[in-house]
């Protein structure tokens, strides 16, 4: 069985980030990466200081070279399981068959956006239909906007924060949803109300044309926004017995660690509201408080290894 010191599990920005300080660190370091990244399906990436613009899979392409530069192992695949060993010792399952020891382990796996079940969401996702206004919002300024809100407090404030983007936007609520409150704030500010249910996303020409409501209007849009339900992919952070929140996110402290001895989140995983650049910087802290963690059990084991010379 191949022993490592730290086995990563996901291989995007907060992973990759992670692996990069760990191998400058001389450490030994296998990522395992099923190549499914969220951002796919978005051509650019933006908020990313010095390489904004650039495309997601260009950032991950470069991210594995330098980890491989420095001796990192990369490895297609999933993992199926993990069980925990003596002390903070890990045997981490490959789908792909066998497995792979680790003294210390690092999830980083991400979520995955849960969007409502209208036609159209899903082929449009990450191109005109949009979920986050700080990643995509400058893209499509002073366009022909919308957001497919719920009527709930976070969703209207979702909207107001889209309008800094557009002074043509339209909110999409269902019908008799919105209090007084939230209705005398939309229109305060120029924000147009839709209160209908909706049928589906027009696509013509390849892209976005408007939204037809299911009352047969169509309202003629250049993008959309929804507020998606996040979903962490924390499978094997939970069959570990990691501590959770009661909205069911992983509980970490300021570094990453989780309440198993030995096991670390990072990025989105347990984090969703980093973007990559959080990410990426969650990933560095995890790698350096893991480091320090492996440099004192490596004082503990030298101080009892069998033969040492005490000096007087």
């Amino acid at each position: 069985m191949n022993e490592y010191d730290v086995v990563i599990i996901g291989g995007g920005a907060a992973g990759l980030s992670a692996a990069l300080v760990l191998s400058r660190a001389r450490r030994t370091v296998l990522v395992v990466d099923s190549g499914s990244p969220r951002n796919a399906p978005a051509a650019h990436m933006q908020g990313f200081l010095s390489r904004d613009g650039l495309a997601p899979a260009a950032l991950l392409a470069a991210g594995r070279d330098e980890v491989t530069g420095y001796g990192g192992q990369l490895l297609s695949g999933t993992v199926t399981g993990v069980a925990a060993g003596p002390g903070p010792r890990f045997e981490v399952r490959l789908a792909a068959g066998g497995r792979v020891s680790a003294r210390r382990l690092l999830v980083a796996t991400g979520l995955r956006d849960e969007i409502p079940d209208i036609p159209g969401l899903r082929e449009r996702w990450g191109r005109d239909v949009l979920h986050c206004p700080y990643c995509h919002g400058w893209e499509v300024r002073d366009q022909r906007l919308g957001v497919l809100a719920d009527a709930s407090p976070g969703s209207v404030r979702y909207a107001q924060i889209v309008r800094q983007w557009t002074e043509d936007l339209i909110v999409f609520v269902p019908a008799a949803s919105l209090t007084t409150e939230q209705r005398e704030g939309l229109t305060a500010r120029g924000i147009g109300i839709a209160e209908a249910g909706v049928n589906r996303i027009v696509i013509k020409g390849g892209r976005l044309a408007g939204v037809e409501l299911d009352d047969g209007r169509l309202v003629h849009r250049d993008a959309v926004f929804v507020p998606p339900r996040f979903v962490p992919n924390d499978g094997v952070l939970a069959a570990l017995g990691c501590d959770i929140t009661p909205d069911g996110w992983i509980i970490t402290g300021p570094d990453g660690r989780t309440s198993i001895p030995g096991v670390w989140a990072a990025g989105n995983v347990a984090n969703p509201r980093a973007q990559v650049i959080t990410a990426a910087g969650e990933g560095s802290a995890a790698a350096i408080a893991i480091n320090a963690d492996l440099a004192a059990e490596d004082v503990r084991d030298a101080i009892t290894a069998p033969g040492r010379v005490t000096v007087p």
